[in-house]
């Protein structure tokens, strides 16, 4: 997924209200970008951390300025924007370039299913059971090398595991995607500390038969692309 527009450098001054961030250009200006982030972004919002915003000249956006990426001291990338994920797996799910996930005829998103929800991604096919696919942006690493989820506790996810494990329980397949959005990261994990719920949800429904996939990210300042699977660890 290439960015619309080439992103610019920038350094970070604050994030507030979740989806607002203050910001500083290379020439001194300040101004507001937005955030597309509703989580913690626990490590992330560092004051004076480089950061790549996207600008745009869209007359019915408020913001002139999109934040997308932090680019750490050790260069590597993280990327901010929690709907980049989807997009990303979109494409190489229909390209059939997903491990395990390949060969299905039709990849539908946002399909409703479960209690008022909508899985991510419904792949079906002739003589195939229905595929259930749910995905996670992961950005936190507390431990070089490692990527967690979550950043917060997150009850909405501890529901998606449960919905899953019906679709299971109904003969379908089900699969718990993390898309891991750091160059940085070698493997993936739980952070059960921080949400011992969503935690023991996931080993109930690893025990009624819902998948985990990991995958990593390729980033930079042009583009964001699909990367290689990553082990997962147990918590």
């Amino acid at each position: 997924m290439r960015f619309e527009t080439p992103l610019i450098p920038a350094r970070l001054l604050r994030r507030y209200k979740r989806f607002l961030a203050d910001c500083r250009l290379e020439d001194g200006s300040e101004i507001t970008a937005h955030v597309a982030n509703p989580g913690s972004m626990l490590g992330m919002a560092e004051p004076e951390s480089k950061i790549w915003l996207e600008p745009n000249d869209d007359p019915k956006r408020k913001l002139k300025y999109a934040w997308r990426l932090i680019e750490h001291e050790s260069g590597a990338f993280t990327g901010v924007d929690t709907g980049v994920p989807n997009r990303v797996l979109r494409a190489a799910l229909e390209a059939g370039q997903v491990a395990g996930l390949e060969g299905y005829e039709t990849v539908r998103p946002e399909v409703k299913y479960g209690e008022k929800s909508r899985v991510d991604f419904l792949l079906t096919g002739a003589g195939r059971r229905d595929c259930y696919v749910e995905v996670k942006s992961v950005t936190l690493s507390r431990r070089p090398g490692l990527a967690e989820f979550p950043d917060s506790v997150t009850a909405r996810g501890a529901k998606h595991l449960a919905e899953l494990s019906a679709m299971v329980a109904e003969g379908h397949r089900a699969v718990m995607l993390y898309l891991v959005q750091r160059t940085d990261a070698a493997a993936v994990t739980l952070a059960a500390d921080i949400d011992p719920t969503y935690a023991a949800a996931f080993a109930a429904a690893r025990e009624a038969g819902v998948e985990v996939l990991a995958l990593g990210c390729k980033i930079g300042p042009d583009e964001i692309t699909l990367g290689s699977a990553l082990p997962f660890q147990a918590p």
